[in-house]
């Protein structure tokens, strides 16, 4: 008995360029971004700081939105191999080439026209490099090459408090700096533990990932020495004088934990332990810069 398919609906069509979109992890960049902005304003912020800050968030997701599309345009043969990423839109033929890439396009340009007209120059430049920096730099000529890519390419994903600051400031200070600095740290220990449970996944791709070139032993080893780099790192709030004590305390719990997750992996591997370490560097990240945020308003 023959079915016949079911023809897509302006809905399915918008469920699933929202789907290129990678919401997720849009979530967390739009997140940092926002954190950088309200650090970069003494005190509570007014009614127009806010207003300025809703702004630069709406045209910074627009932007990473447009890098995530373009990532799954360019990675598309490669999703329809790995369970992870197989129902993305584009792996799946659902979206064509030139539908991904003109929906990458628009997004990136209406993005970076109200970053430029309402925001500053220096955030939409700053912004589009980002772009570049994840869309080609990381994407086309890093992760297909390297097993470092995730470190190299790694600022692009660190650049979201940055680009926060620069939109409330109009410049990059010391303090954004070292914000983009600990994300900058926390994204290889994040990725690897990820790797490490999905190597089969990678392996199939083709793509030369820490666990598939120098093997399981090796990424566990560097995802527990970044855990100790990471912080380090942490520290430099406090250290420079952006926070008090009780984003110290934060930081010290937060990390401690990451090391000891790194720690049991290093020294006795489960795919189990892989994913928990993966989901505490998300719990870590996103506390660390919440703890940040409240010390900043109650000190």
């Amino acid at each position: 008995m023959s079915t016949v398919a079911t023809p897509a609906t302006p809905l399915s069509h918008i469920k699933q360029y929202y789907a290129l979109t990678k919401p997720r992890v849009i979530q967390l960049i739009v997140f940092c971004a926002l954190i950088g902005m309200l650090l970069a304003v003494p005190g509570v912020p007014s009614l127009a700081a806010l207003e300025r800050a809703l702004v630069a968030c709406v045209g910074i997701w627009l932007v990473a939105a447009a890098a995530a599309a373009f990532n799954c345009l360019v990675e598309h043969n490669i999703d329809a191999k790995m369970k992870r990423t197989a129902w993305r839109p584009t792996a799946k033929g659902e979206l064509s080439d030139w539908q991904a890439l003109l929906f990458s396009a628009v997004l990136c340009s209406l993005g970076s026209w109200v970053l430029y007209v309402w925001i500053n120059p220096l955030t939409m430049w700053l912004t589009f490099a980002t772009f570049v920096g994840y869309a080609v730099i990381y994407t086309v000529l890093l992760k297909p090459r390297t097993p470092q890519n995730i470190v190299i390419g790694g600022a692009s994903g660190a650049m979201p408090p940055l680009l926060g600051w620069a939109a409330m400031r109009g410049d990059v200070g010391p303090e954004a700096l070292i914000l983009f600095l600990i994300i900058f740290l926390w994204t290889p220990p994040h990725f690897w533990a990820l790797a490490l449970y999905r190597v089969e996944d990678y392996r199939k791709s083709g793509l030369p990932m820490l666990p598939v070139t120098h093997g399981n032993a090796f990424t566990r080893l560097q995802v527990f020495l970044y855990t100790l780099i990471l912080f380090a790192g942490c520290l430099l709030p406090f250290i420079y004088g952006m926070s008090s004590w009780l984003y110290l305390a934060a930081a010290v719990i937060l990390c401690t934990g990451f090391c000891i997750y790194g720690f049991r992996l290093w020294r006795n591997y489960s795919d189990a332990l892989a994913r928990k370490t993966f989901r505490f560097s998300l719990i870590h990240l996103s506390a660390l810069f919440a703890a940040l945020l409240v010390d900043h308003y109650l000190f």
